[in-house]
């Protein structure tokens, strides 16, 4: 024993016993330290919960129009294969990100490992013979092969392909905010929906008469939400405004056009209020962007989570579920605190691309260890004609591929820290993946 003596002999030096002991207690504690650290706990998800969840038949809660069909599309490019990078992208969506050789590969079955300009060009003609050989079931085949059941679609309308039960349409409602001197052709379709060649002179008429119909429209069609894209165009406080101050307003100003911004952002309050109102009397979701946009001068405070939470207090709207798309980033703490209100959900969408998967499981665990009823999986995945070897496909693949990761590192390190048992963290993925979504919509009764 050591403590036997007054000295340890080491590498031919003597060494006081009070030193070693000292020594040893550091040690012990670094190992200790290192088994439990966060950091440590993260480094690898547990191998038995990773294929549990790699077999989970997903829900996206939060995706966009996929590609057009190889008719419409133009030869590959004499340049790179791989397009061109838009400006402003982050760099896990960047032409060149490796990431997308494993989207190839499992997808189209390239079989090399690099993207190189031959190689690259293999891939894309490969998939192009791909959408060739399937057609209309190319978008359901993808869905597949990233192993999801239901995807949600923000767009216009459905494209060939893209039909439920496979994929769910959730129809944009920006435009019905902002009625005054609107030249959008969807707002017009609206108009000529309800049969009308311009705007209404009263306010009763034009909610009565064309934002309900809508509404009422879409859910006869099978549609189970709709989507609020409004922090583009302006912050997200919307205030409690009473329906005879926004008719006078629009009273004001509907056969003048444009109102005077703080007249019409009353009007916009008014509307939100009564639009989410109604959707919720329709068993219509609420999907609100929250979080950072995809434009380089996007408002980005404009778009915290928080600045909803007066409308979502709003007594007139708790029978109202919204959903928090995006989570809020970089405000996702603000978006997880959220939750606690009984109608109020957040997915992750778009943070599956937009950071890391270690980067993402930090927020995942805190929403987990806080409300995990309330957190959707989605994958934000979107077409874009300048990248066509990291386009909707290879979005959704990789997207959905980073998703079970995050979340496998979440559950892991909350298993190893004696938060949760094993067949609790399977609970957790299933709710994240699937569940949640499934009674948020309440596909069991549809």
């Amino acid at each position: 024993m050591v403590d036997d003596f007054s000295s340890v002999k080491v590498l031919d030096m003597k060494i006081p016993c009070g030193i070693v002991r000292h020594i040893v207690r550091i040690v012990a504690v670094m190992g200790l330290w290192c088994s439990i650290s966060p950091l440590s706990a993260q480094v690898a998800v547990d191998p038995m919960l990773a294929k549990e969840i790699a077999r989970i038949r997903a829900i996206d809660n939060h995706s966009h129009d996929a590609p057009a069909f190889p008719e419409s599309e133009p030869p590959p490019p004499d340049g790179s294969p791989l397009g061109v990078t838009p400006f402003g992208y982050p760099v896990r969506l960047r032409v060149d990100n490796p990431e997308w050789v494993e989207a190839w590969r499992a997808l189209y079955g390239y079989t090399f490992f690099d993207m190189s300009p031959v190689h690259a060009r293999m891939a894309l003609l490969a998939k192009r013979q791909r959408k060739v050989d399937l057609g209309t079931a190319y978008p359901a085949w993808v869905l597949d092969r990233a192993g999801i059941e239901v995807a949600f679609v923000d767009s216009d309308t459905l494209g060939p392909g893209l039909a439920a039960p496979r994929f769910r349409w959730v129809p944009f409602v920006d435009e019905l905010l902002f009625p005054l001197d609107n030249t959008n052709p969807l707002f017009k379709r609206f108009l000529a929906e309800s049969r009308m060649d311009s705007l209404p002179v009263e306010l009763g008429r034009y909610t009565g008469e064309v934002v309900t119909p809508a509404l009422e429209r879409w859910r006869r069609a099978g549609v189970l939400a709709v989507k609020l894209g409004v922090a583009y165009r302006r912050p997200l406080n919307f205030a409690d405004v009473t329906e005879s101050r926004a008719a006078g307003v629009y009273k004001r100003w509907a056969l003048k056009g444009q109102a005077p911004t703080t007249e019409y952002i009353v009007l916009q309050d008014y509307l939100f209020s009564y639009l989410a109102r109604e959707a919720g009397r329709l068993g219509l979701v609420v999907h609100i962007h929250t979080g950072v946009g995809a434009a380089p001068f996007f408002a980005i405070a404009g778009s915290d989570p928080t600045l909803l939470e007066p409308a979502l207090n709003n007594p007139a709207l708790r029978k109202t579920l919204f959903v928090l798309i995006h989570g809020g980033w970089p405000y996702e703490k603000q978006a997880g605190v959220m939750l606690i209100k009984p109608n109020v959900y957040a997915d992750f969408s778009a943070q599956t691309f937009l950071r890391s998967p270690r980067a993402l499981s930090e927020a995942l665990r805190e929403w987990l260890e806080w409300y995990p009823e309330k957190v959707l999986f989605g994958t934000d995945a979107y077409s874009d004609p300048r990248t066509p070897l990291s386009d909707w496909e290879e979005k959704a693949w990789l997207t959905t591929r980073s998703a079970r990761e995050a979340l496998g590192i979440a559950l892991t390190g909350m298993m190893r820290d004696r938060e949760i048992t094993r067949e609790r963290a399977l609970e957790l993925a299933r709710l994240v993946l699937r569940d949640n979504a499934n009674r948020l919509y309440r596909f069991a009764e549809r």
